[in-house]
């Protein structure tokens, strides 16, 4: 029989499955197991009707263009009606031609890694971060730089004097600042205005790119947070901006989208062609026409208060069940919280499996959010798919294994 092993790609060796995926496959299966695991949208908001209503007039609408292949950057209807959405809800003005749409903003993410990347460049980000981001970029070869976050986000002073003590030739290295601003991936916190600006200068004197990265902003529970997108207040076209409609209409759907200036979008665009030719043309006409009809801004309305309930759920479960050697941070949308528990030798990967068997319980490790191979005590909590029971549950469940564990 042949032996593929010796076949294998140096990636095909080296990669490592992404936890949340293996995650829910386990899940999927164990009826009994409450997860706190992945960042998946509650289906109660599905707008399953709307969806097959649009579907049914984009097929006998549009006919063959719908079910035909389109060009790899995106219908020119869907790049244009994302401009227009852009520019009215987040004040970002684009043109089709600076506008790649992705099979989802996972497949944006690998995409910004084939064409910045190279091995041993440099990615800045916070630490901890989306860990799908991390793993595309280190499958391109990257090496890290993490900077710590807080309440209001990155610490951009934090940023700012790591720059000043690198080497030159290191700093040529870096190809990104990837960051996301708005109620961030896994922690809920947003970055202030103030540090916003401070982010844009550094970018600005440093001469680096930012990769902004918002599939969130649009779910802020909080009034009084800034919800501006850096590439609201780019000057100098320094932002590449990632968005999706994975949880403001449905992840299904596989809509992303790229806005980057001309030429970094052609760029995409032709590493695309050989990706995957080009992201589905019925479900971009799709997600176009939701946008178009509102259903979006009908989403979101629902979406707010919902999870807005579902994480105060989850703060007084973790202020009423976990002891006072943890911590977590207190998101102001989003879906997820992040905690650390600081007990000697505690580590959430090691004891997932204990976890789901004898607890009944799932979370993501969180170690795999960090850039610099800390938070082996770390653990992230979506309180998006769960009900309120099972929240409340599932953390009692959390602190009990953190206290016998």
């Amino acid at each position: 029989m042949l032996d593929y092993t010796r076949l294998y790609s140096k990636l095909a060796k080296s990669i490592k499955a992404s936890e949340i995926r293996e995650l829910l496959a386990i899940i999927s299966r164990r009826k009994d197991v409450i997860s706190l695991a992945g960042g998946i949208p509650d289906p109660e908001l599905f707008p399953r009707e709307r969806l097959a209503e649009i579907s049914k007039y984009v097929i006998e609408y549009y006919g063959d263009i719908a079910l035909q292949y389109s060009e790899t950057k995106g219908v020119p209807e869907a790049r244009d009606t994302i401009c227009k959405f852009l520019s009215k809800t987040k004040s970002i003005k684009c043109s089709e031609d600076e506008v790649v749409i992705s099979t989802g903003s996972q497949s944006a993410l690998d995409l910004v890694a084939r064409v910045f990347i190279d091995e041993g460049d440099i990615v800045v980000s916070e630490n901890p971060s989306y860990l799908a981001a991390i793993g595309a970029f280190k499958n391109s070869g990257a090496r890290f730089i993490g900077i710590p976050i807080d309440d209001d986000g990155m610490k951009t002073s934090e940023l700012e004097e790591k720059l000043k003590k690198i080497s030159p030739d290191e700093r040529r290295r870096i190809k990104f600042i990837y960051t996301i601003p708005i109620a961030q991936n896994p922690s809920g916190v947003s970055l202030s205005r103030d540090r916003k600006k401070h982010l844009l200068e550094i970018a600005s004197t440093y001469d680096l790119l930012i990769v902004e990265d918002d599939p969130y902003s649009f779910l802020v529970f909080e009034e009084g947070i800034d919800k501006t997108p850096l590439k609201a207040m780019d000057r100098e076209a320094r932002v590449i901006y990632l968005g999706t409609v994975s949880k403001i209409l449905a992840p299904g759907l596989r809509i992303g989208w790229i806005v980057a200036p001309d030429d970094s979008a052609r760029k995409i665009e032709l590493v695309k062609q050989y990706v995957d030719l080009h992201t589905s043309t019925l479900t971009q006409l799709i997600a176009a026409e939701a946008i178009k009809r509102g259903v979006v801004d009908e989403v979101v309305s629902k979406a707010v208060p919902r999870y807005r309930s579902k994480r105060d759920t989850m703060l007084k479960a973790i202020r009423d069940y976990f002891p006072d050697y943890t911590w977590h941070s207190k998101p102001v949308g989003g879906m997820f919280i992040f905690a650390y528990v600081y007990k000697q030798g505690f580590d959430t990967g090691a004891l997932l499996q204990k976890a789901i068997e004898e607890y009944k319980v799932a979370y993501v490790p969180g170690g795999s959010f960090h850039v610099d191979g800390t938070g082996r005590n770390s653990m992230r909590l979506s309180f998006s798919y769960p009900s309120h029971e099972q929240i409340t549950s599932g953390i009692e469940r959390i602190a009990k294994l953190i206290k016998e564990a």
